[in-house]
């Protein structure tokens, strides 16, 4: 693990939508637009989703785009270590949402293995899963969309945990709530060739606060961790309630 140290110059671009259902309609256009430009230029797009509770209503409306989704692989930024069928399962939400019609049954989902032996089995083949996909380390993957916690975690980045320090693997073992996870490591986030966050909720204002703020440290707030080299601005969908007091 490599120390982790404050400061950061990655830039943000903040776009507050109005409502809910504004917030859902902007991330799903947003996504698709990004997955549309990639598939122009290449046969096969790579993007990783978030999973949760708040995306639930981007997935049904992204899943109802007319984009050729048998050239997209959806990967995720991180996986309870709880069987595909558990309610609590980020694949099997991504299967009730994006996946649960045409066209976004056709997208191919690259679920982490949950029905290994162990946690450490399951992070080790998906990280051999995104070296066949992306290329070697750091997998370059072309979208990740990420949420951000109240505790300013990512993925399954959590403060206070060893997750967050992990600079030589692509894929790392986290918990978080009581549960085992396998998470994409810092690094494997920084690579992404865009990179949206989505954050709702008045019990996020503060963690959006300290992901803005130049000097806040990783250490308190993962999320800060993701830091793409790329010149390109890591662009951040909320809405009213999370971006409440906020500026940049």
């Amino acid at each position: 693990m490599t120390p982790i140290t404050p400061g950061s110059t990655t830039r943000y671009r903040l776009v507050v939508a109005e409502s809910a259902a504004e917030l859902a309609r902007q991330t799903a256009q947003a996504l698709a637009s990004e997955i549309d430009q990639v598939l122009a230029q290449r046969d096969r797009a790579q993007i990783a989703l978030a999973g949760g509770e708040t995306p639930r209503a981007t997935y049904r409306l992204l899943g109802q785009q007319h984009l050729p989704w048998d050239r997209v692989d959806v990967l995720l930024g991180d996986e309870r270590w709880v069987p595909s069928e558990d309610p609590s399962s980020n694949a099997r939400m991504l299967r009730e949402t994006l996946m649960a019609e045409l066209p976004g049954s056709k997208a191919c989902l690259h679920r982490v293995p949950t029905q290994l032996a162990s946690p450490e089995q399951g992070a080790a083949a998906y990280a051999d899963l995104l070296q066949q996909l992306c290329g070697d380390f750091p997998p370059v993957l072309d979208v990740v969309l990420l949420g951000l916690g109240d505790d300013g975690h990512t993925a399954s980045l959590f403060p206070g945990t060893a997750a967050p320090g992990v600079r030589d693997r692509s894929v790392t073992l986290g918990e978080g709530k009581g549960l085992p996870r396998v998470s994409l490591t810092a690094p494997t986030l920084s690579a992404a060739r865009r990179v949206v966050f989505l954050v709702s909720g008045a019990g996020k204002v503060q963690a959006l606060q300290r992901l803005l703020d130049p000097e806040e440290s990783p250490l308190r707030t993962p999320a800060k961790l993701v830091q793409p080299t790329s010149e390109t601005e890591v662009l951040i969908l909320a809405d009213q309630a999370a971006a409440a007091g906020v500026s940049l």
